[in-house]
């Protein structure tokens, strides 16, 4: 029986929504309505394993606690997936809904997009020498966005016209997983599933955030810090932050330019920190054995895609345990780039590789769609699609 429920409700703080909430915050909770610790043990494993939406399928407590809390304002609080669109080489891209209405977009790419190759990692082993019992089990990447907008400004990235609106919360960004998780019927510890901070934002203005998360994702969610990369976009005290972590996911740096005067140009955030600063940073963060820091490189045709470019980035990099993405520039409407050469493209892959920097050219998914790299931009307004949007409950899971 609960104790002074009546008079306690309105004395119970946030968390309101659940989802995000840490063990200790749960534990606090239940004391409030004077009820054991191990409620709050049932409670995080219902919302973050099993991944319950309400606290009525919570079913291990009991009704008059679920009531109880949901009386107080509590619900489980998983986002929403509002609008589903596909591409035609199976990804999805996701429209999610938080409890204030704001949208990000999140992004589902069955057997990933390559992006893990060459970083040292099982991830990477797996992506490298596949095997055939995909039947058995799913192998994917999500994409998880850290802020609703984005305040870096990056002049080849769709994301970056929507400006910033506002962090995420811990339980929006992990919430993001959740919900991506239950649609595809993903068994963690299962299913091979990697997870990028690469969507809407910059993770490392978010930081504490973006940190909480990887908490929950890693403690409740139990899905392995290595099975995770974040990427930045060089937010150097974030990266000395990050360094002195202990439990955190890869380093992907987007680096996108082989000089100061290029960066600055396509990436005016970065005069607050030059490359050589940036480098500085990188190279205090301690890695796992084998792991490489991935530097991530648009190829803006015309512009970065050269080989005297190429030449540029082994000279900043020879002394690095480091590994490069090159990315083929994912266009946009009203964007003032194009895409390299395809011969260009190779020549610098190759030119890398012969000074023996590991160099991938990672796979674009979902550009039908505005689901690749740097295209992500329907939280606030909508661009004309290439194919057509319906909403997540018409298309198969």
């Amino acid at each position: 029986m609960l104790n002074e429920t009546n008079t306690l409700e309105e004395k119970i703080p946030a968390p309101a929504r659940l989802f995000g909430a840490s063990l200790p915050e749960l534990v606090q909770l239940m004391e409030r309505f004077g009820q054991p610790v191990y409620r709050a043990r049932q409670i995080y494993e219902a919302i973050y394993n099993q991944r319950l939406y309400s606290l009525d399928e919570i079913t291990t407590l009991p009704a008059a606690l679920r009531e109880a809390l949901k009386a107080a304002g509590h619900a489980v609080g998983i986002p929403e997936i509002v609008q589903t669109a596909r591409s035609v080489d199976g990804t999805e891209r996701y429209l999610v809904r938080m409890a204030d209405g704001e949208t990000v977009e999140t992004v589902w790419m069955p057997g990933g997009d390559g992006g893990e190759r060459g970083d040292g990692t099982q991830a990477a082993e797996e992506e490298e020498h596949p095997t055939h019992d995909d039947d058995d089990y799913k192998r994917a990447t999500i994409c998880i966005s850290s802020q609703v907008g984005c305040a870096v400004n990056c002049q080849f990235c769709l994301t970056a016209k929507l400006g910033i609106r506002r962090n995420l919360t811990p339980g929006e960004i992990a919430g993001q997983v959740a919900a991506v998780l239950n649609r595809q019927n993903v068994e963690v510890g299962r299913d091979r599933i990697n997870l990028v901070f690469m969507g809407m934002g910059e993770p490392f203005l978010n930081y504490a955030g973006f940190m909480a998360a990887v908490g929950l994702l890693t403690a409740a969610m139990r899905i392995p810090e290595s099975r995770m990369t974040v990427s930045t976009s060089g937010i150097l005290p974030g990266i000395l932050d990050f360094a002195k972590e202990t439990v955190r996911p890869k380093l992907a740096v987007s680096l996108n330019a082989s000089n100061d005067v290029v960066r600055e140009s396509i990436m005016p955030i970065t005069r607050k920190w030059n490359i050589g600063a940036l480098l500085e940073a990188i190279a205090t963060v301690p890695l796992r054995p084998r792991e490489r820091v991935t530097f991530e490189y648009v190829m803006l045709g015309g512009i970065n895609d050269q080989v005297e470019h190429a030449n540029e980035l082994i000279a900043l990099l020879k002394n690095m345990q480091a590994k490069i993405n090159l990315i083929v520039w994912n266009s946009g409407p009203d964007m003032p780039f194009h895409e390299p050469a395809p011969q260009d493209v190779a020549a610098f892959q190759k030119r890398l590789r012969d000074a023996g920097i590991p160099a991938f050219i990672r796979r674009p998914r979902g550009r039908d769609i505005y689901a690749a790299c740097g295209q992500l931009k329907r939280t606030l307004e909508q661009p004309v699609p290439l194919v057509a949007i319906a909403p997540a409950a018409t298309l198969p899971g």
